[in-house]
């Protein structure tokens, strides 16, 4: 086996919108780097228009994904309308984002320290999310540290993981203190 390919036929959800999409094609594409010794080519089948089907590198896939929701101010903003879901929903994209990469090799160092950022380390997001749901923001702290120590995150400076296990370290206290 040489190409792991993942056919979509429709764009009411992207490839970090559930863990089905990492599962299966990041789940191959480990299967055959066990077997063959080297990873095999990966691609995104975009079907939602069948009359002009595209086919593009999952990597390529992964930046537009993460370049037209994940870090897209107006998708962030309209997660906050909804709360505790809101916050649920990017710790999940942050997992599934993770989780492709950890699978299937395929998210720059870039998307990482943009994610941290825009979720995070940004003042009035932390603010939500710690007082909607202080475990996603525990829990995507610890995804990003996480993705630093399996060296998938290998950029990151020390600046940015000191202050990332800061928030984790806070918002580990705020749960404790609501237990």
């Amino acid at each position: 086996m040489q190409v792991v390919l993942h056919n979509q036929d429709n764009r009411e959800h992207d490839i970090l919108d559930s863990d089905d999409y990492y599962q299966f094609q990041g789940g191959m594409t480990v299967a055959v780097r066990v077997l063959r010794g080297e990873n095999p080519e990966t691609y995104f089948g975009d079907n939602s228009l069948p009359e002009n089907p595209k086919v593009r590198q999952l990597r390529s896939e992964i930046a537009r994904v993460y370049r037209s929701r994940v870090v897209n101010p107006k998708w962030m903003a309209g997660a906050m309308r909804h709360g505790y879901r809101g916050a649920f929903e990017m710790a999940a994209t942050v997992d599934f984002l993770f989780a492709y990469d950890a699978t299937a090799q395929c998210v720059d160092d870039f998307m990482y320290g943009g994610v941290a950022e825009a979720y995070i380390l940004d003042e009035q997001v932390q603010n939500f999310v710690r007082e909607k749901n202080p475990w996603a923001l525990r829990d995507m702290g610890e995804r990003l540290l996480e993705a630093h120590q399996r060296g998938l995150w290998s950029s990151a400076d020390q600046d940015l993981l000191d202050r990332l296990r800061n928030v984790v370290l806070e918002a580990e206290a705020a749960i404790e203190m609501a237990e």
